[in-house]
């Protein structure tokens, strides 16, 4: 019972989340530990365990080979037991939850000592041990090598910076010698056979198979037949910057009507987005080569680049396609969860309608009696004969209930419960969508935006209020009157619609536009900002009810009360004037003699009771449709990490690796860097190495030149 006022607590003031991991830890190594020790009766992980744990059988392992994670327990077994305990397991874990988890296994794989540093000794026979046969050779005594490691008079220790550092240059250098000893006349071209061997040896682990199968076609975007040495630099730079492609090419797609790009849309989208790291002309042909290969159009698709981005891309087979969709993936994107098309969009509008709908009838009915007394404290006109009828606020509440009955207090919600669906609900929507549309790259909404949202949202709803508003407002009123006012009987909401007709039912809408659009644009904005910079909702951090609602309440008080004026005005033009009062010709003969015959304050009459009724009606109305939001439906911001799509184009889906468990995804990006070094690391030494080279087309003639040296 101890977890339920925790629970409680959490769901009222929030939860941060934090990074332990100490439940899974456990969890997971109970689920895969096999072993149990005779004397102890510990359990421990055999290495076969541990690669079932970062490597389950059911991932894909159509690049990177699943014997190859067994070189990886080496690092969880630091102290060479050949088993792991839940504490090496534990070690292994937070290692993986480290933000830079990937170098950091590298670096230990090296570090055979663990004294912080990468011996050269160590390093080399690590590299000699797990090189293989037929593997391209690199020279550790090039001006590069030795500039990280020292010559042959001095070499040096590697730190884990210094170690870093060199792995991301590693690949280029290996490129670079492979080019030299293909390039045997120093002509500065090679031949595609060549170029696709030295593409196999270094960067096998991050290519699609539509990338490997086709290499030898990147002798075509040249005037000859060979490939020379900025072709190849240019195709490495696509391959380092595959992840910011992905985005540029994302972003450009949703900006095209069909979602097709051409290279000038490339170009110009990666100008908007980069500052420095430009792609050249050189490289953007590559990637639409590639891409466009047996597409004979200009403009390219999403599954298009599909086939060059994602290494896990497979050729689909042609009994598993439909005539609608050809199946493709690309890395780290997010499915979407919401339907599409037009039935799509309109199930997505009409849940966020009936949502707003429920939330703005909470809220309404939760303050109600207190909107009531401010009405007919805006009402309460000083040059009238007789005295007034209540002194303040509270006066009002207590004769209401005193005359009326507690009944009285709620005299006219039925057509506010009406109305408030529509009214909150398109309020709510359209704050949404225009802050969806007005979203910059890096997902933030400027201040200018946020205004001018709220504002929109303010307006759009003005149609709804007016007649939901001046309907309420005379069934508040009709309760005095009807108690100092003989022979007057009471009216329903359906006579008081029919009697003031259509055009009737917007009297006072230019008040209320001019109240409802500067209170919208006061109130999102300061919302927003009170969750995000007050309470710090974030990512990791989900606000509880109890915050949602005091950021409603604080921000609705200076949106109600800078906007009682407009509401004064709109309240007296919406009333029937009895006998004796003066009758408002409109908006500015109304503004003109309230200020000559009350005064200035008279402004601000029920201002108080405004703030009451309308800081909590907006923090119930927002608490609640937040909660319904995420109880019900996953939000539209989530619905794909670069946007929407735009219309006819097919959604993405997620690569299967990206649904793995996180060890997993972490060793796997891991050993992508670890492979860098020597695409033979991890691999048992079989004996049909020859055999597997010989049987990749067009290699049997490429391995000739290393047999020979």
């Amino acid at each position: 019972m101890a977890t339920v006022p925790r629970t409680i607590k959490e769901s009222l003031l929030g939860i941060e989340h934090q990074p332990s991991l100490t439940a899974k830890i456990k969890e997971n190594f109970e689920k895969f530990a096999s072993i149990t020790e005779p004397t102890t009766g510990e359990k421990l992980m055999s290495k076969e365990n541990f690669i079932d744990a970062i490597a389950p059988p059911d991932q894909d392992f159509h690049k990177i080979q699943r014997d190859q994670y067994a070189i990886l327990f080496d690092i969880a077994d630091r102290r060479s037991r050949g088993v792991l305990n839940i504490q090496d397991w534990a070690t292994f874990e937070n290692l993986l939850a480290k933000p830079d988890a990937e170098y950091q296994i590298a670096f230990r794989l090296f570090d055979v000592e663990g004294s912080g540093s990468v011996k050269y000794d160590d390093f080399m026979t690590i590299y000699t041990r797990n090189k293989g046969p037929h593997s391209l050779p690199f020279d550790w005594t090039s001006e590069w090598a030795t500039l990280y490691l020292g010559g042959q008079g001095g070499r040096r220790d590697l730190s884990y910076l210094q170690f870093s550092q060199m792995l991301r240059g590693l690949q280029d250098e290996r490129v670079r010698q492979a080019f030299r000893l293909y390039d045997k006349g120093t002509s500065g071209y090679i031949e595609p056979v060549d170029f696709q061997r030295i593409i196999f040896e270094t960067s096998k682990h991050k290519l699609s198979d539509h990338l490997l199968d086709n290499l030898h076609t990147l002798s075509s975007i040249s005037a000859g037949s060979k490939i020379s040495y900025a072709n190849v630099r240019a195709f490495q730079n696509v391959v380092r910057e595959m992840d910011l492609i992905e985005l540029i090419v994302r972003n450009a797609a949703a900006k095209s009507a069909d979602g097709k790009i051409t290279r000038a849309d490339f170009m110009n989208e990666a100008a908007n987005i980069t500052r420095f790291d430009l792609f050249s002309p050189m490289e953007t042909d590559i990637l639409f080569h590639f891409a466009g290969l047996n597409n004979t159009s200009e403009k390219l698709s999403l599954t298009d680049f599909s086939r060059v981005l994602d290494s896990s891309w497979r050729e689909p087979k042609l009994e598993t396609l439909t005539p609608a969709i050809v199946i493709g993936s690309l890395p780290a994107v997010t499915p979407l969860l919401k339907p599409q098309g037009f039935f799509g969009q309109t199930l997505d509008a009409a849940f966020n309608f009936a949502v707003g709908s429920v939330a703005g009838a909470f809220g309404a009915t939760i303050v109600y009696p207190i909107d009531l007394v401010k009405t007919r404290m805006q009402n309460q006109r000083s040059k009238v004969v007789g005295e007034l009828m209540y002194k303040n606020s509270i006066d009002c509440a207590k004769k209401v209930i005193r005359n009326e009955g507690f009944r009285g207090l709620y005299g006219g919600l039925g057509p506010q419960l009406i109305g408030v669906a529509p009214e909150k609900a398109i309020k709510l929507t359209v704050n949404d969508l225009v802050r969806s549309k007005a979203k910059g790259k890096d997902g933030e909404i400027s201040l200018p935006w946020e205004i001018i949202a709220g504002g929109s949202a303010g307006a759009c709803q003005v149609v709804f209020t007016n007649p939901l508003e001046i309907v309420k407002i005379r069934l508040q009123v009709q309760g005095e009157v009807a108690k100092n006012v003989e022979g007057v009987t009471r009216r329903s909401a359906l006579w008081i619609v029919k009697n003031l007709g259509l055009v009737g039912l917007y009297k006072g809408a230019s008040a209320c536009l001019l109240r409802d659009v500067p209170f919208s644009a006061i109130y999102f904005p300061t919302y927003s900002h009170l969750k995000k910079d007050w309470f710090g909702e974030s990512l990791t951090k989900k606000l509880g009810i109890l915050q949602l609602l005091i950021s409603g309440a604080i921000a609705g008080m200076p949106a109600a009360y800078l906007t009682t004026p407009c509401d004064v005005i709109k309240t007296r033009l919406q009333v029937e004037a009895r006998k004796g009062q003066t009758h408002y010709r409109g908006l500015i003969h109304c503004a003109s003699t309230i200020w000559r015959e009350e005064g200035p304050k008279a402004f601000y009459k029920g201002g108080p009771a405004r703030i009451l009724r309308s800081s909590p009606q907006f923090g119930f109305t927002l608490a609640a449709y937040e909660v319904l939001q995420t109880l019900f439906h996953q939000r539209g911001d989530k619905e794909s990490e670069f946007g929407r799509f735009p219309a006819g184009v097919q959604p993405v889906t997620k690569s299967p690796g990206e649904t793995a468990p996180l060890p997993y995804l972490r060793s796997r990006n891991a050993l992508k860097l670890i492979l860098d070094i020597d695409e033979n690391i991890g691999h048992p030494k079989l004996a049909q190495a020859r055999e597997a080279w010989s049987s990749i087309p067009g290699l049997a003639r490429a391995q000739q030149p290393l047999d020979n040296k």
